[in-house]
C-alpha cells in the first residue's frame, strides 16, 4: 500500500478537479468536504498485528477523478416513479434532490463519505410519488473505469414502495468511493440491494445511509464479493416511531482480498424495530472484519432489535474478526446479538461423502448453503441467482 498523505494535506490536482466536476454535477461545498476528507482519520484502526491493511495509509494522491459517464438505468413501467442520472436530476428536479439531501445523514462525519461527496463524478436519483408502487425494481449499473465516485440518492414519499438494485462492475485497478442514501417518508417501504463484483485488483469504499420515517421501513441487502479492498459502512437512523430497519450483508474474501464492514442501527426513538443478518466466509489468505452496532437511546423504550453474525473459515490462513456490539440506554427493550466463527462441520462432510458425494463437492454445497439465509433476503430472483453464481465461482476457485 502506498504511503499516506499527511492528514489535512489536500493534493493540488484534486483541488483543481473540483471546478470541472462541479460544472458537470453541481454539488455545493465540495471544497469543504474535500478538506474534511483529508482532515479526518478513518476511524477503523488495525485491530491486531495480523491485520494487513492500514486504511489511514491509503494514498489518494494517485486518484485522478474526471467526469464519468452516467450509469445505466432501467426503470419499471408504471406511474409515479422517476429514475435518472444525477446530472439530470440536479438540472430538472433540484427541489426534490434538495429535499432528499436535507433529510439524509450528514456526510461530513466520515472520511470516506466526505471524499466520495467532494469528488462525485456520476450518480443516480430515484423518486417515487406518494402511494405509488412500481411493478418492478429500478436497476442501476455502474461501470468503474479508473476513478469512480458514484452518488445514488433515493426518495420515497408517504406510502410509496420501491426496490432499487445497484450493480457495480469495473476494470482492472479501478478505484471506487461511493455513497448511497435512502429517505423513506411516512409509511414508505424502501429496499436497496447492492452487488459489488469488481476485479480482484480494484478498491471499493462505500458509505450507505438510510432514514425511515414514521411507520416506514428501509431494507439494505449488500453483497461484497469483488475488489482487493472493500470498505463498507451502512448506517440506519431510526428517528420516528414505528420505523423498521433491516440490514443483510454477505461477503467472501479469497486470495489476498480484504473486507472491512461496519453496520450501525441507531434507535433514537422507541417503538421501532431492526434486524441485522451477516453471513461471511474467507478462504486462501482472505481477511475480514465485521463490526455490528445497535445503539438504543435513553428514551427509546419498546425498541426491538436483533443482530446475527456468522462467519465460516475455509482455510487455515484465512481470518475474520467478528465484533457485535449493543449499546442500550433504555430499560424496556428487546435486544439480542449473536456471533459464530468456525470451520466446515466434519460431521456434515462425512454424512455427505458416505452417500457418494465427493468431499470437494460436499464442501462446496455446505459453503453455498451457509449463505442461503442471507441470499433469501435479497429481492428479485435474478439478483439472487447472480449472487449464488458469484459465490459458486469463489468457492470453486
Amino acid at each position: 500500500m502506498p504511503s499516506a498523505i499527511a492528514l489535512g494535506a489536500v493534493p493540488g490536482h484534486l483541488q483543481q478537479s473540483l471546478s470541472e466536476l462541479d460544472r458537470a454535477i453541481p454539488i455545493g461545498g465540495r471544497d469543504a468536504l474535500l478538506a474534511r476528507a483529508f482532515e479526518l482519520r478513518s476511524g477503523r484502526e488495525k485491530p491486531n498485528r495480523f491485520w494487513k491493511i492500514d486504511l489511514d495509509a491509503i494514498d489518494f494522491a494517485a486518484v485522478r477523478p474526471a467526469v464519468a459517464p452516467p450509469p445505466q438505468i432501467r426503470m419499471p413501467d408504471g406511474r409515479g416513479v422517476l429514475a435518472c442520472d444525477l446530472q439530470t436530476a440536479l438540472r430538472d428536479h433540484s427541489e426534490l434532490v434538495a429535499r432528499a439531501l436535507g433529510s439524509a445523514v450528514d456526510r461530513a462525519d466520515s472520511k470516506f463519505a466526505a471524499l466520495a461527496s467532494a469528488l462525485c463524478n456520476t450518480g443516480a436519483f430515484v423518486y417515487v410519488q406518494a402511494d405509488a408502487a412500481p411493478g418492478g425494481p429500478v436497476e442501476i449499473a455502474y461501470d468503474a473505469r479508473d476513478a469512480l465516485f458514484p452518488y445514488t440518492l433515493v426518495l420515497l414519499e408517504r406510502g410509496a414502495e420501491c426496490t432499487v438494485v445497484e450493480r457495480l462492475r469495473g476494470h482492472s485497478n479501478a478505484f471506487v468511493a461511493g455513497i448511497s442514501e435512502v429517505v423513506a417518508e411516512e409509511g414508505a417501504r424502501a429496499t436497496y440491494a447492492a452487488l459489488q463484483n469488481l476485479p480482484a485488483d480494484a478498491r471499493a469504499l462505500f458509505s450507505r445511509s438510510a432514514r425511515p420515517g414514521k411507520d416506514a421501513s428501509c431494507r439494505w441487502c449488500v453483497a461484497d464479493l469483488g475488489a482487493s479492498l472493500t470498505v463498507e459502512t451502512i448506517e440506519t437512523a431510526v428517528r420516528s416511531r414505528g420505523a423498521q430497519a433491516e440490514v443483510t450483508v454477505l461477503f467472501f474474501p479469497t486470495g489476498d482480498q480484504h473486507v472491512d464492514v461496519i453496520s450501525t442501527v441507531r434507535h433514537d426513538v422507541g417503538e421501532s424495530q431492526s434486524r441485522t443478518l451477516v453471513k461471511s466466509a474467507a478462504a486462501g489468505r482472505g481477511q475480514a472484519r465485521y463490526l455490528g452496532n445497535i445503539r438504543i437511546a435513553p428514551h427509546a423504550q419498546a425498541t426491538d432489535a436483533a443482530l446475527r453474525d456468522d462467519a465460516l473459515l475455509l482455510s487455515k490462513r484465512a481470518h475474520i474478526d467478528s465484533v457485535p456490539a449493543l449499546e442500550i440506554a433504555a430499560n424496556d427493550v428487546k435486544a439480542y446479538h449473536g456471533a459464530t466463527v468456525g470451520a466446515l462441520d466434519e460431521d456434515q462432510i462425512f454424512y455427505m461423502t458416505s452417500r457418494g458425494i465427493e468431499r470437494q463437492q460436499a464442501e462446496t454445497m455446505i459453503a453455498l448453503g451457509f449463505f442461503e439465509p442471507a441470499i433469501e433476503h435479497f429481492p428479485e430472483n435474478a439478483l439472487r441467482e447472480e449472487v449464488r453464481a458469484a459465490l459458486r465461482a469463489k468457492v470453486s476457485a
